[in-house]
């Protein structure tokens, strides 16, 4: 032990191992360095020393200076009573008697007289202070008060503790606490040969569900109780006896007996809600590619047909003949017939351009007056460039003799085309994930386009026109934004629940829509009722292409690429507290199924309980 005075190294209080590699081990007074010892002393010469050397046991080593020092008989005492506990100081009295300052008598006269600080009895200002910003921190909600501990969690009791048999036993509905099953010849180490399971058995055993086992463990036969193994579930099967204990029923409990048939609601017989399609009657063939989509006229007497294959046809739907063929140069994604009875016209989207076809497939008066809805514009100013980058152009050679009248260039590809009610407006879609360009509605008698939405609030997937009021319903991935074109606000936004909603179509009566998705569910939404749907329907196996209803009937039908159509009843009721009715009624199938893709559209007959389809197989069947 080296005095507290010794200090020849002045490096402080500081690792000596940071001067491991060199010469010296710190500096003295002077500066100078404090060159270590030679020590060329290897392990051997330690041995050695220890061996021979009589005062080895008393020497210690400094590792501030590097050297050895032989303690004297006063230190190696002080660390002898140190280890044992003991003062170091030889002297010290630890038990001297104490002198009592204070007695215990109370004394009349104080030991000082020294006056009371005013503080003593004045309020503190700092502690005023402080209690002030507590109070505003506690009315603020900043701080919380202290919760007292509910002393009644740490307490354990026995559930079954108060199972006076004589008392409980009279009362009629008292359950008492389960036994154990006392243990049989299967739990012996060395049960009888006929309890021991056979191949067969012990194959059947662990095939079956553990719930269905009639024995938790298989028997096993041991020679003598010191072989057997400790129990490997014993934990777990505690485990289950406890839950056993405190989950059972304490009373019982009158069952009431119900036929789970009177669970199901009483949905009416599909008999009873005629007239709907059943049967095909007709199939329209003649295109070559897939047909993508199709489109009834408003009299209902001609069909209207796309396809990939590049042409556009014209249907009579009574005879499946194809009365007119319009080539139009690229794969056609969608038609819409006008659903305006007194003009005939039809609006195609393909690549980037909309073409509004008058096919003159009606009376001479109603020819003249698309003519004349046509010509509109032209009397008075310049054709209207659209909104930017929307053109205008008249058809003009080849175009015209084959009924092309308009042409709307778009900057990007169109992916459908939908007709307001009125026939005078039509609405295009380009689905772009970058732009808020996604839709433009373009009015035809004054050929003016207008973008009508600022900002991008999703990727569109297709839009509709409200049939009475003037809404606008857009679908995007995942949800239907509804608009007020007169306000021009968003009035509502409905949550499709589904991953990516492929089609969409907007009941007559205004107040349901429905909405198909690529993860082979149906929604239907009560505008009136929630944004959330009031049904799902999950007919489906794979994609629904496409959803559509009927402007007279309640029934409504989707498509999809299994290859079949489902037809369902739909009934809105007028009272307002009563719930639609949705009874999935028939399922048609005809389709072959091409690519992967089965029914690409559908669409109902105006006037007819028909629907007709389009499919990947490069056909259209009607169902009647």
């Amino acid at each position: 032990v080296i005095s507290l005075h010794d200090i020849r190294n002045t490096v402080g209080n500081i690792p000596v191992e940071w001067y491991k590699d060199f010469p010296h081990i710190g500096y003295n007074l002077d500066g100078k360095k404090i060159y270590k010892p030679i020590r060329n002393k290897d392990e051997l010469d330690d041995f050695l020393d220890k061996m021979e050397n009589p005062e080895y046991w008393r020497t210690v080593h400094d590792k501030q200076t590097g050297s050895d020092i032989v303690l004297s008989d006063d230190q190696v005492e002080l660390v002898n009573r140190l280890q044992r506990g003991q003062f170091g100081d030889v002297n010290f009295n630890e038990y001297e008697p104490m002198v009592e300052f204070f007695s215990s008598d109370v004394m009349i006269h104080p030991i000082t007289n020294r006056p009371a600080d005013k503080r003593s009895f004045i309020p503190s200002l700092t502690e005023k202070e402080k209690v002030s910003k507590l109070v505003h921190a506690i009315k603020m909600g900043w701080l919380k008060p202290r919760r007292v501990e509910d002393d009644g969690r740490g307490r354990y009791y026995d559930l079954w503790a108060s199972e006076d048999s004589s008392i409980l036993a009279r009362h009629r509905m008292h359950l008492p606490a389960p036994k154990i099953p006392l243990p049989g010849h299967h739990e012996s180490y060395n049960p009888p040969p006929e309890y021991l399971f056979t191949d067969e058995e012990r194959a059947l055993w662990e095939q079956q569900d553990p719930g269905d086992r009639k024995l938790p463990f298989v028997p096993r036969k041991y020679s003598s109780l010191r072989q057997v193994p400790a129990f490997s579930h014993f934990i777990h099967e505690r485990f289950e006896r406890c839950l056993d204990l405190y989950l059972c029923p304490r009373q019982r409990k009158m069952r009431v007996n119900v036929n789970p048939e009177d669970l199901i609601p009483q949905l009416p017989k599909p008999k009873d809600l005629q007239p709907f399609p059943t049967t095909q009657s007709l199939v329209y063939r003649g295109h070559s590619g897939l047909v993508r989509s199709i489109s009834v006229s408003p009299s209902g007497q001609w069909l209207a047909s796309g396809s990939d294959d590049g042409s556009v046809r014209f249907w009579e739907v009574c005879s499946s003949r194809c009365m007119k063929m319009v080539q139009v140069g690229g794969a056609v994604k969608s038609v819409a017939w006008n659903p305006n009875p007194s003009v005939c016209l039809l609006a195609v989207a393909l690549d980037s351009v909309v073409l509004i076809l008058s096919p003159s497939l009606a009376d001479k008066q109603v020819i003249l007056s698309s003519e004349r809805l046509l010509s509109a514009q032209q009397e008075g100013e310049e054709p209207a460039e659209g909104n930017g980058s929307v053109v205008w152009s008249e058809a003009e050679g080849e175009e015209l003799n084959q009924g092309v009248r308009l042409k709307i260039q778009h900057p990007k590809a169109v992916h459908q085309v939908v007709w307001h009610a009125k026939g005078d407006y039509l609405a295009s879609v380009m689905p772009d994930n970058t732009s808020h360009l996604q839709v433009y509605i373009h009015q035809l008698s004054r050929r003016r386009s207008q973008n009508p939405f600022s900002r991008n609030k999703g990727l569109v997937q297709c839009v509709s026109f409200h049939p009475i009021r003037p809404y606008f319903f857009v679908a995007t991935q995942r949800s239907i934004r509804i608009y007020n074109l007169v306000k021009q606000e968003m009035t509502k936004k409905l949550q499709a629940n589904s991953k990516w909603i492929s089609s969409m179509a907007v009941h007559p009566g205004g107040d349901h829509v429905i909405c198909g998705s690529y993860d082979c569910k149906l929604s239907w939404f009560d505008l009136d009722l929630s944004t959330k749907p009031y049904k799902m329907l999950r007919h489906h196996k794979k994609a629904v292409r496409g959803v559509a209803y009927h402007r007279l009937y309640p029934l409504f039908a989707s498509a999809s690429d299994d290859g079949s159509v489902i037809v369902c009843h739909g009934t809105v009721y007028n009272d307002l507290l009563q719930n639609p009715l949705i009874v999935p009624v028939k399922v048609l199938r005809g389709h072959v199924m091409t690519h992967d893709l089965g029914v690409l559209d559908v669409t109902f007959h105006p006037t007819q309980p028909w629907v007709f389809s389009s499919g990947a197989d490069a056909t259209i069947r009607l169902f009647t």
